[in-house]
């Protein structure tokens, strides 16, 4: 458990981002973890480097809806600091933070506060001996990295923990984590870290952590990206849904427009991708310019649009055809069904439950 949301077994796989604000605003902070909830993170990690980063630390868990991790380095007070003032896991590599005496303070300041404790194994920051021992960072390195770290964990008679070995290279990190799932049996933590911008690096993620979560690895991700946490969060969740994981939100289904389009199809997809980001219950949407695949995807989708001739295009409703809507009222007029189609599904949610609990 990270505070009350549960990671491994057969919980659904979360999604987490980390915010980028210096710790120490702590009312940038919370405006920047509304900002993830919102577009609907299940954790969120802050970074704790600093006395300063910690002093006003349980402003911000108390003010976050959602759990918050401690990002920890080598300053072991901090972890004690954060997990006394609200955090629900810290961040940690044991072997980082000095001695068995500093690691069975933080085990010990973690039991007491309920954290979990998330093993980070980074390819760019991997132990001297270790790159001593195998010449370069490769998976054998990274998952005795993090076996070494889990020992000193269990002996401590620790065991919430959650593992991560990440690195900037898909092939490398994908491998790593392969090995690992195959000599532990723990969460793992999902990254690709250092991945780049929000295209190449949605790109290098798509394809590591597909690969994993493909394969049945993993149990909580993070998409490490050089974009806002927002961004990072959505496009973990298009991940999961692309792979039918999660179904959080709109599922847009859209053609990449060419000349038999029958209206901007770009243009059009890009202004609902921002207007539905409210939207929380899982819908299909169906966006294609002409009427070659329009009908069938259509068909499929719960709403769809279909371009047609003289700027008059027809709308299909749980895939029948039901009325036609002209350009410039086609944007607002598929919100508006979006919107109320999300509302029935939520009453038809509520109805059913308030059925169940008076069956009981």
């Amino acid at each position: 458990m990270v505070g009350n949301v549960p990671v491994g077994g057969d919980a659904p796989i979360t999604v987490q981002t980390m915010t980028n604000t210096p710790t120490e605003d702590v009312a940038a902070t919370i405006d920047q973890i509304r900002r993830c909830e919102d577009a609907g993170a299940d954790i969120i990690r802050v970074s704790c480097p600093t006395a300063e980063s910690t002093e006003n630390f349980d402003k911000i868990t108390r003010a976050s809806n959602i759990p918050v991790v401690a990002d920890i380095h080598f300053h072991y007070k901090r972890a004690l600091e954060a997990a006394d003032k609200g955090a629900a896991c810290l961040r940690i590599n044991p072997g980082n933070i000095g001695s068995s005496d500093r690691v069975a303070e933080v085990v010990r300041a973690a039991k007491a506060n309920g954290c979990a404790i998330r093993i980070g194994v980074n390819a760019g920051s991997l132990e001297k001996d270790l790159l001593e021992k195998y010449g370069e960072p490769c998976p054998e390195a990274l998952v005795e990295s993090a076996l070494d770290h889990i020992k000193l964990l269990q002996d401590h008679d620790f065991h919430e923990y959650k593992v991560a070995v990440k690195a900037s290279d898909v092939f490398l990190a994908v491998a790593a984590y392969m090995e690992l799932a195959d000599a532990v049996d723990c969460p793992l933590h999902l990254g690709i870290t250092e991945a780049g911008g929000l295209i190449g690096g949605t790109v290098k993620s798509s394809i590591g952590l597909g690969n994993l979560l493909w394969a049945g690895i993993g149990d909580t991700i993070r998409v490490s990206l050089s974009a806002e946490p927002e961004q990072e969060v959505r496009v973990g969740f298009e991940m999961l849904k692309a792979l039918g994981l999660r179904t959080r939100g709109v599922r847009v289904v859209s053609c990449p427009s060419c000349a038999r389009q029958g209206f901007d199809v770009i243009r059009t997809v890009q202004v609902l991708e921002d207007r539905l980001q409210h939207i929380k219950t899982p819908i299909s949407l169906s966006v294609l310019g002409c009427v070659v695949n329009g009908p069938g995807e259509a068909r499929e989708t719960d709403i769809g649009i279909t371009g047609g001739g003289a700027g008059k295009h027809m709308v299909y409703l749980s895939g029948v055809t039901d009325h036609h809507v002209q350009d410039n009222d086609m944007i607002e007029h598929i919100v508006s069904l979006v919107e109320k189609k999300a509302a029935e599904i939520e009453d038809g949610m509520s109805d059913a439950g308030n059925a169940t609990e008076a069956a009981e």
